[in-house]
């Protein structure tokens, strides 16, 4: 997908009036103690700012190196997963800072250069791990990588109504599902394989809860039964074989019947965001009652009992979007409040002040995926509640 100047303009525009309509709302909603809109959009401007300075390619692709200082081994650019999120970062920044759509279209371009139209093993296109020609020799398909970029689109699409952003979405989800295991003779036989790799052949929580998100998205924009089919397929074999006894969610089940029990902060707000939109799609009450649950239970474990910060910050921007998610059919306040002391960590405890980069140990290195996570968390701290329902 290429953007041009008009079409830059008219993102623009559309992303500003979005976020005017409910700014009024926003401001009647915002508990008195967090932190105030205009204060997070400063911290995301600046930390966005700071990415394109030290990580940004002088090629004019709008591709970005996957660390700062570059080692001498590293790729000219960064894997898909890390160029998703800076993505994402331009696109929730964009949503309250029409200054930035044009960042936007230049990383939504940067996007589709990973994009392979002869597909994957399953025959159908998706994003490789690595650019395609001419940029790159294009990498393993990885189906998680796709749903990222998928539900990116579908939240530009609900705000602005992109046609060609629903289009890719559609396309992604298309490939999702052709990664659904067939084998009857597996170990808990289902769900979506993490890659199409043949070196790894797991079935994880982060390839079938964004799978189902994506799906949940589609069905509310399209309204077409297939979506939601699918999406209910890849939650009910998610919370059958990988939901622990509290509530959480472990990680993967690999083809020898071996679970890997490591519980990952997004793999809690992922849920959570769907338990939300199956609600929505189906008015049954016991969804949006499960999502409650799985929240309570992964801020105890995460937040209450202090291992929040033991997350890398590029999962607990996801998590905190869709604990917001939540929050935007209860009204309440609390995991809005959550985010806000971890946002006030990240710009205290892990920022250069003389560099504007994140830094998360002693290395002295910040990965691009870091700051754009960073930047997220500020730029949604910025939006108004009415626009949350659009996050995952």
């Amino acid at each position: 997908m290429r953007w041009s100047p008009s079409r830059r303009q008219v993102l623009g525009a559309s992303l500003a009036a979005l976020a005017a309509a409910t700014t009024t709302e926003a401001s009647a909603a915002a508990p008195a103690h967090a932190l105030s809109p205009s204060r997070s959009l400063s911290r995301a401007r600046v930390t966005y700012d700071a990415l394109k300075k030290y990580f940004d390619t002088a090629d004019g692709t709008g591709l970005v190196r996957e660390q700062y200082p570059a080692a001498s081994d590293d790729r000219p650019y960064s894997y898909e997963w890390p160029l998703s999120q800076v993505h994402v970062a331009a696109l929730d920044l964009a949503f309250v800072d029409r200054r930035y759509a044009p960042a936007l279209a230049v990383r939504a371009e940067a996007q589709e250069l990973y994009w392979n139209p002869s597909g994957g093993t399953t025959g159908l296109p998706g994003y490789d791990s690595y650019p395609v020609a001419p940029h790159g020799g294009g990498g393993d398909m990885f189906y998680d990588d796709n749903e990222w970029v998928g539900l990116a689109k579908s939240q530009l699409h609900l705000q602005t109504g992109d046609r060609a952003a629903l289009r890719r979405a559609e396309e992604v989800f298309a490939l999702v599902e052709s990664g659904w295991d067939t084998d009857p003779g597996h170990p808990a036989p289902g769900g979506v394989f993490w890659t199409q790799a043949d070196w790894n052949h797991s079935r994880n929580t982060v390839s079938n809860m964004p799978g189902a998100q994506l799906g949940l998205r589609l069905h509310q924009i399209t309204g077409r039964s297939r979506y939601l089919e699918s999406s209910r397929r890849f939650y009910d074999w998610t919370n059958t074989h990988l939901r622990t006894p509290e509530g959480l969610y472990w990680d993967s089940l690999d083809l020898a019947g071996v679970v890997d029990r490591t519980v990952w902060s997004y793999n809690q707000g992922v849920p959570v965001g769907v338990g939300v939109l199956l609600y929505r799609a189906t008015g049954d009450r016991s969804h949006l009652s499960q999502a409650r649950r799985t929240a309570e239970a992964a801020y105890t474990h995460f937040v209450t009992e202090g291992r929040l910060l033991t997350q890398p910050v590029f999962f607990n921007s996801i998590f905190f979007k869709n604990l917001l998610l939540l929050e935007s059919e209860t009204g309440e306040s609390v995991y809005r409040r959550a985010m806000a002391d971890y946002a006030d960590h990240l710009w205290s405890e892990r920022r250069d002040g003389s560099t504007g980069l994140m830094r998360f140990d002693d290395s002295g290195t910040t990965q691009a995926i870091e700051q754009a996570a960073a930047t997220q968390i500020f730029a949604v701290l910025a939006w108004p509640r009415g626009a949350w329902r659009t996050l995952y």
